[in-house]
């Protein structure tokens, strides 16, 4: 089902990556967070946030991407038992609470899985305004790519790690199929085709630093969601469902969304590292979408068919927040400014 060959050859290792340091604070939660991390515990956090915390915002969403990190790669000069500290997990308990209601409020599809992802098949006639890849395939600048490139690292420089987590909470069909698909994410053995490298590949070929996490200070929370959203799937058994769903609606609209940023990269002049990411995605990601659909999704709700509407909920909340970001950077190039933070 793979569609790469195994590769057994011995390869020298890359030197170890660096955790990042930790960000800068946006707001009273965010900051408690970082100050009871950089204090060795001895912060005071704070009690639950009140209702009028935007749960979309910057001072929330940075608080859980902080504490999400302690899950991945973690931060410099904190130290990794915190990944556990009660105290910090019932805050994010708290936090995603609020990020998670906020969520089926504004994303419950009235339809089933089948349903919801088969709207996803269908491509827009034409330019579409609304869309980010169509922008930067017919109008984007250099600069624009780069700012693009920049925020996405957060998600692409960890692409399939958080996928990885639904693993043991699969079975059979589901299971086999999910590592099948992981195989490739993960390099199919090539430690220089693991995605997450293509990815920083990518960024050395337009000029940006490819450091894990480097660009966490300048993104904004609608770039921050989208990550936060596969860190609170990928973390909890409950919402297995609602990752799979995310997995299928990305591995869905990956493929024609790639073809069209490799072809604007081709036509502002960038080099063949940048291309090749996408390049990559498009004829990858096509075969994906089809064992996702039909082996993936449709292991899980053989098995499990009460997680249907769980599935369709964590593709239409992928959605939600794809179209949040669109909106944020289609707004800012527009008028001619920068979509990045201010750091």
């Amino acid at each position: 089902m793979s569609t790469a060959r195994v590769h057994t050859e011995l390869r020298t290792e890359p030197t170890p990556r660096r955790s990042p340091g930790l960000p800068d604070p946006r707001g009273d939660l965010s900051g408690a967070v970082i100050d009871s991390l950089r204090r060795a515990g001895d912060g005071c956090l704070p009690q639950a946030p009140a209702d009028r915390t935007d749960p979309y915002g910057d001072d929330l969403q940075l608080a859980l991407y902080v504490l999400y990190e302690l899950h991945y790669q973690g931060f410099a000069g904190v130290d990794e038992e915190r990944e556990w500290d009660p105290d910090l997990l019932t805050l994010r308990r708290t936090l995603e609470r609020r990020f998670l209601g906020a969520l089926r409020a504004d994303a419950t599809p009235p339809g089933g899985a089948e349903e919801t992802l088969a709207e996803l098949l269908t491509e827009p006639v034409g330019y579409d305004a609304t869309s980010v890849s169509h922008h930067l395939r017919r109008d984007g600048e250099l600069w624009q790519f780069r700012e693009y490139a920049a925020l996405r690292s957060l998600y692409h420089l960890k692409e399939a790690d958080p996928h990885a987590w639904v693993l043991p909470r699969l079975h059979g069909r589901a299971k086999a199929a999910m590592v099948a698909v992981e195989f490739d994410e993960f390099g199919a053995g090539r430690p220089e085709d693991i995605h997450a490298q293509l990815f920083a590949d990518l960024m050395v070929d337009l000029g940006l630093d490819p450091s894990y996490g480097h660009h966490l200070d300048t993104a904004p929370a609608e770039a921050l969601v989208t990550v936060n959203l596969m860190s609170l799937f990928g973390l909890h058994r409950a919402l297995r469902g609602a990752l799979v769903g995310h997995f299928a609606a990305v591995e869905t609209t990956s493929s024609p969304g790639s073809r069209r940023l490799a072809a604007g990269l081709r036509r502002v002049g960038a080099g063949g590292a940048a291309q090749r990411f996408y390049d990559e995605h498009v004829e990858a990601d096509a075969v994906h979408e089809q064992v996702v659909r039909r082996d993936v999704v449709g292991g899980l709700l053989a098995a499990e068919p009460r997680l249907d509407a769980d599935v369709a909920f964590g593709a239409r909340a992928t959605g939600l927040v794809e179209d949040r970001l669109a909106t944020h950077l289609l707004t800012a190039w527009r008028a001619g400014r920068t979509a990045l933070r201010a750091p």
